[in-house]
């Protein structure tokens, strides 16, 4: 395991796509600065994890599945809809990496496509188009531009015990849990009745968000309590 002597060492996962910078125009490692600001803020160690191999978590003191492309539809029982963009490589390193966090008892956060990450691989589902089932596009209004959304949290949640009774949320999804994975709870939705949230009972910090924390500099809740359970 990593050290908790002083400061937890938390691991993230990461994306490979083609990038540029300076004269540089090649596959890159990627993941949003947001990410590592937000673990920093809240006291942690970043440290991106560039593959699937498990191996990376005896480093670790916590794991963040982050967000991302949609999770092959295979892997929950369904052919591929039109709209459904995966990443097949990802897909493989990421359910690797957390199944062996849970059977780890590393402390988990699922960030949008982490938290449907952390649904599959416990036997869930997902819809695979919010706007058809729910009748809007507010969860992921434009290309790049989040939906702000009112996210009402169960009471007695461990998320609740975080943030509150409710939340105001940055989302950019648009599909979203449909059959829950074994015993996950529900412990979040919106409005509409889309799943926001979810959680492990009983299994230390294991838990799920479908918006994006990282994206409000304010709120550092989440990560702190993650950062907080890394220590223990």
């Amino acid at each position: 395991m990593g050290s908790n002597a002083s400061k937890p060492i938390i691991g993230l996962t990461t994306y490979t796509e083609n990038a540029s910078w300076g004269v540089w125009h090649t596959d890159a490692a990627l993941l949003p600065r947001s990410y590592v600001d937000s673990i920093s803020n809240a006291g942690g160690i970043p440290v991106l994890l560039p593959s699937g191999d498990t191996r990376a978590l005896s480093a670790v003191d916590a794991l963040v599945l982050t967000g991302g492309a949609d999770v092959e539809p295979h892997r929950y029982g369904q052919a591929q809809q039109d709209k459904t963009v995966t990443c097949p490589e990802r897909d493989a390193a990421e359910f690797a990496l957390a199944r062996a966090a849970l059977d780890r008892g590393l402390p988990v956060l699922g960030v949008c496509r982490g938290m449907q990450v952390l649904n599959v691989a416990l036997g869930g589902g997902l819809i695979q188009h919010l706007p058809d089932r729910v009748g809007h596009t507010g969860h992921q209004p434009s290309p790049g531009g989040y939906g702000p959304t009112h996210v009402t949290l169960a009471e007695g949640s461990r998320i609740a015990g975080i943030l509150g009774a409710d939340a105001k949320c940055q989302c950019y999804h648009h599909q979203a849990v449909d059959r829950l994975g074994d015993r996950l709870r529900a412990v979040g939705h919106a409005a509409d009745g889309t799943i926001e949230a979810v959680e492990l009972p009983g299994a230390g910090f294991v838990v799920g968000v479908q918006w994006h924390p990282e994206e409000d500099t304010q709120e550092t809740r989440l990560f702190a309590a993650l950062v907080e359970a890394a220590c223990r």
